[in-house]
């Protein structure tokens, strides 16, 4: 008996992914790509070691532009030489920068060259990111609430700028049953999240659970939670998958606040949402996600995302959605087909060019 219901169960689940991918498959195959300028110029860029945003944002400008060189911090001096690009853009320039990139930047900007950096840690490092924002001539953040922060330390072009997603890494995909779970959810273990699911536990049990991330032994009941963590860093190319095996992916944004391993002293507010919002919803898997203001911007809670500003709340949906199958998917097919059509690099980065003024 065993044995058969243990079949029936592997056939159910089996059945419910290739379901599912064929719906995605069949939306995914009537969205239209972007239709994308072209630009003639030649653009140095300089990736921070992201790999979801690099690759995507370098794919991107590979589309866009006559020439885009793919350039580590080190070699921005010998490169510029070498290649003469109309622009230099460089990702975040934080925390894999060499000490003398700064001084880097100002020899280039003194020969003429057009020079942008794209904050994608804001706010988070602002102790640091206003005197390195001064060495460029135009300023991208992804967090509203830093534009005026770097307008008033002198920099004459800022603008709000959100990211994306790389539809070629983060998709729909089939999911091994290593991957399953009920709830999923992926980042470290800030202390807003920690608390979170510190108050989840016992709402947990029963349920197949997935936590991943750097320094969940943080947690107050670690050793209850602990058979649903894997404490330590996973690639893109795993996290995919976990969000394709999960029914709903919980998004926690990062706490604002100085000391919880951040540096913002200037405690700016965090006003818009991260670059898993988007990652998540790419994959056609239901998102639960705490809210930012501008998450309105892009997308409609409870047709193509859904929020919680509770736990009370959050086990109120997650308890549905677990139910509601077809709502479930209803709403994560949805989440996918405005991503795909709306919010990867290539429908950001014409924008963004566009804002250079040359």
């Amino acid at each position: 008996m065993a044995k058969l219901a243990g079949r029936k169960k592997g056939y159910r689940a089996g059945y419910d992914e290739g379901y599912r991918m064929g719906g995605c498959r069949a939306l995914l195959d009537h969205v239209e790509p972007p239709a994308l300028p072209f630009f003639e110029w030649k653009i140095l860029y300089v990736p921070q070691g992201f790999e979801s945003i690099d690759e995507g944002v370098a794919k991107a400008l590979t589309q866009l532009v006559r020439e885009c060189i793919v350039v580590r911090p080190e070699q921005l001096l010998a490169s510029a030489e070498q290649f003469q690009p109309d622009l230099i853009l460089v990702m975040n320039g934080l925390h894999v920068f060499p000490s003398d990139f700064r001084t880097s930047v100002d020899r280039l900007r003194e020969q003429g060259y057009m020079t942008a950096i794209w904050f994608v840690d804001d706010p988070y490092f602002t102790e640091e990111t206003p005197e390195l924002a001064q060495h460029f001539d135009v300023v991208f953040t992804h967090e509203l609430s830093c534009v005026p922060l770097y307008e008033s330390v002198g920099v004459k072009h800022v603008h709000y700028f959100p990211l994306g997603v790389h539809p070629d890494l983060f998709m729909p995909t089939m999911a091994g049953p290593q991957y399953k779970s009920d709830i999923c959810f992926i980042g470290n273990a800030f202390t807003n999240r920690t608390a979170l699911f510190d108050e989840l536990a016992p709402f947990l049990v029963g349920k197949k659970v997935r936590i991943i991330g750097g320094f969940w032994e943080r947690l107050r009941r670690f050793k209850q939670l602990s058979p649903f963590v894997y404490s330590g860093f996973i690639p893109p190319s795993e996290t995919v998958k976990f969000y394709n095996g999960a029914k709903i992916v919980i998004n926690v944004h990062r706490p604002i606040t100085n000391g919880d391993d951040n540096r913002n002293t200037l405690n700016l507010p965090g006003r818009s949402i991260n670059p898993r919002t988007f990652e998540i919803n790419a994959c056609g898997t239901l998102q639960l996600t705490d809210v930012r203001e501008d998450l309105y911007r892009y997308y409609s809670p409870g047709v193509d995302i859904e929020t919680f500003s509770s736990i009370p709340e959050l086990k109120q949906k997650i308890s549905y959605y677990l139910m509601e199958e077809d709502h479930r998917r209803s709403i994560a097919m949805q989440a996918l087909r405005t991503t795909m059509t709306r919010h990867t690099y290539a429908h950001r980065l014409p924008e963004l060019l566009s804002l250079i003024p040359f």
